[in-house]
């Protein structure tokens, strides 16, 4: 199944640095079942939704860490079904639980925010729970990329 990871620049580094995605658990977007049904649209329309929702995830990372770069990063990955769970407290019909790490061979690509976005995103950032930052649409990054992100 297709997820989407919500992250910072800085998490991407560390991300990169250890070769997967760590955390207990780790918190993704997905097209869930309850996605489907609380969201009219086709399949890419419900993975779009999905991106976003990490990327309001992002929003909230980046409120946590003022020192941050302003660029919301959402990394998607290929991960067994097995692995992924239900969200206990979820606050998105997206959202899901991951058990383990995500190996960085996982990682598809990442969509990030463009420096120009810095500003409008940091004025978001200041009110994560207000939604994505709709005038800006992620750019999408090839994993080989991904080190050129964070130097």
């Amino acid at each position: 199944m297709r997820i989407y990871l919500p992250s910072t620049l800085p998490a991407l580094a560390t991300v990169l640095s250890d070769g997967e995605v760590r955390g207990d658990p780790i918190t993704a977007f997905a097209v869930t079942p309850e996605l489907t049904e609380s969201t009219p649209g086709d399949s890419e329309e419900l993975e779009y939704e999905a991106l976003y929702a990490a990327a309001d995830a992002s929003l909230r990372l980046l409120a946590a860490d003022p020192e941050a770069p302003r660029r919301r990063v959402v990394l998607a990955a290929d991960i067994p079904d097995k692995l992924i769970g239900p969200a206990p407290d979820a606050t998105h019909p997206a959202e899901v639980t991951l058990t383990g790490t995500v190996p960085l061979k996982r990682v598809a690509s990442a969509h990030v925010d463009d420096e120009d976005a810095a500003d409008d995103i940091a004025r978001s950032a200041a009110e994560p729970d207000v939604g994505h930052e709709d005038e800006h649409e992620l750019m999408w990054y090839a994993t080989q990329e991904l080190k050129y992100l964070v130097e």
